[in-house]
């Protein structure tokens, strides 16, 4: 009888739960706005389902309203968002010109958010909280919608983001792949989860806050790539830097 109470009482809270759906319903106008060709309007989508995300679990903890349900809707709403969304959105940009080559690259970006995701979930209160083992999928549709949101944003018809004439085909190729890559990747990036939003702090860094929302709202497609590209960047560096930091430990320990 017990049982029973205990599950009749399980149910949905109702604010993370909306506040998820709002997250799935930018993800599926992604979708829908990357079939269209509408693809600034496709990427700024992908940015709204990363704020609701963000948003969702921030409430839930603050009105101590998780539950596994929630969890796994979360889950289900992020693969959408940062998965498929992403994923349809450079093949539709870019990648279709390309042939098979072109829908493999954007199918190993969704197949590895999914594994991300999936992997995440069964480390919940074991790993570190203070980094993420392999690239957040929400960082790495970031990228790829930062760089679309970049691109679209450029002057001209038609241009080429060129390094060495390399053209925008072989780099969308080049970063979904290495953002997929990453996402199942054992490298650690920073989770920014040992900030405390909650304790009193300077004026100083509330005024520094105001500053990076200024420059963010000057030109989001310039800003918005520069920050999650450098933050896709830092993960291999902060590993580089340890993997260095633990050789030269152990050398220090044998001298020693």
């Amino acid at each position: 009888m017990e049982n029973n109470k205990a599950q009749a009482k399980r149910g949905v809270y109702l604010l993370p739960s909306i506040l998820t759906t709002f997250g799935l319903f930018c993800g599926f106008y992604a979708v829908i706005a990357s079939i269209k060709g509408d693809f600034e309007i496709a990427a700024m989508a992908i940015f709204f389902a990363m704020l609701w995300d963000a948003l969702d679990g921030r409430v839930a903890r603050m009105t101590n309203t998780q539950s596994a349900f929630g969890a796994e809707y979360d889950s289900m709403a992020d693969l959408i968002s940062f998965g498929v969304a992403p994923a349809i959105l450079v093949y539709q940009w870019t990648l279709s010109d390309m042939g098979k080559i072109g829908w493999m690259a954007a199918f190993v970006f969704a197949a590895c958010a999914a594994l991300r995701l999936a992997r995440f979930n069964t480390q919940v209160g074991i790993a570190d909280k203070r980094y993420f083992q392999g690239l957040p999928s929400p960082a790495a549709a970031a990228v790829l919608a930062g760089m679309i949101g970049l691109y679209e944003w450029l002057p001209g018809q038609g241009y080429e983001l060129s390094l060495s004439g390399t053209s925008e085909n072989t780099i969308g190729w080049i970063i979904a792949v290495a953002c997929g890559i990453l996402m199942v990747s054992n490298v650690r990036y920073h989770s920014f989860k040992e900030v405390d939003f909650k304790r009193r702090t300077s004026f100083r860094l509330v005024l520094l806050a105001a500053l990076i929302i200024l420059v963010v709202a000057y030109e989001p497609p310039v800003v918005l790539f520069a920050f999650f590209f450098l933050y896709m960047l830092s993960g291999p560096i902060l590993t580089v830097f340890g993997l260095q930091q633990k050789r030269r430990q152990k050398k220090r320990n044998k001298s020693l």
